[in-house]
């Protein structure tokens, strides 16, 4: 912990630890952070009952450590609202970048916000309201975490087009290598367990695609 703090304060950021879940809650709350970083296997209660109560009350972006190299963890993280996650070990130079991108989502969420995209795209059953950043299926909301949405609506710009991992890397993530098609996955399986599996289209060998209701 200490030494991500030390490289998370020489990237220029302002840093407060937590020793423990009771612990990170309670700074979360009052800190109001930008970004949490939480370890999965935190003493007291875990980083994922971190992320739970955290989310409850205020919605933050969060990049959950791990020590298991387990889809079906990664699965959990990400459904109690983990935005991204690491599996140790990890260089600290891909978790400052990590650290960097989320941010940057973050910023470009604000920015849509302010200036949204008139309308809602209207696939079949499934909604996507730009300017309030919402999500509806058979006319129910459905609670997508930032990156979900971004991954939802880049595949929903070319709907039945099928877009290469390393596309929505490049797209959502800000990644320009091929380091994390594991990360794509582990979200499109999130995604199709919140919006319906029938609609996001697996292209073997290849990426994915967001299906449409036939004209």
């Amino acid at each position: 912990m200490d030494a991500i703090a030390a490289r998370l304060r020489a990237e220029g950021f302002q840093v407060q630890t937590a020793g423990d879940g009771p612990a990170a809650v309670d700074t979360a709350e009052a800190w109001q952070p930008d970004l949490l970083v939480l370890d999965v296997m935190l003493p007291g209660f875990d980083g994922l009952e971190v992320c739970r109560r955290v989310q409850a009350r205020r919605p933050v972006p969060v990049l959950m450590l791990t020590a298991r190299d387990d889809e079906t963890d990664m699965l959990v993280g990400l459904g109690v609202g983990a935005d991204d996650y690491m599996t140790k070990p990890f260089s600290m130079r891909e978790l400052a970048a990590r650290v960097h991108v989320l941010l940057r989502r973050v910023e470009r969420a604000a920015l849509a916000a302010h200036t949204p995209r008139s309308g809602i795209l209207r696939l079949g059953e499934l909604e996507i309201d730009h300017a309030q950043r919402r999500v509806r299926v058979r006319g129910s909301d459905v609670h997508l975490t930032p990156t979900e949405f971004d991954l939802l609506v880049c595949l929903a710009n070319t709907p039945r087009a099928v877009l290469s991992r390393e596309q929505l890397l490049a797209e959502v993530w800000d990644w320009a290598d091929a380091s994390g098609t594991r990360t794509v996955d582990s979200h499109i399986k999130a995604l199709r367990r919140k919006i319906g599996a029938e609609r996001i289209r697996t292209v073997h060998g290849v990426g994915y695609a967001l299906e449409t209701p036939a004209a």
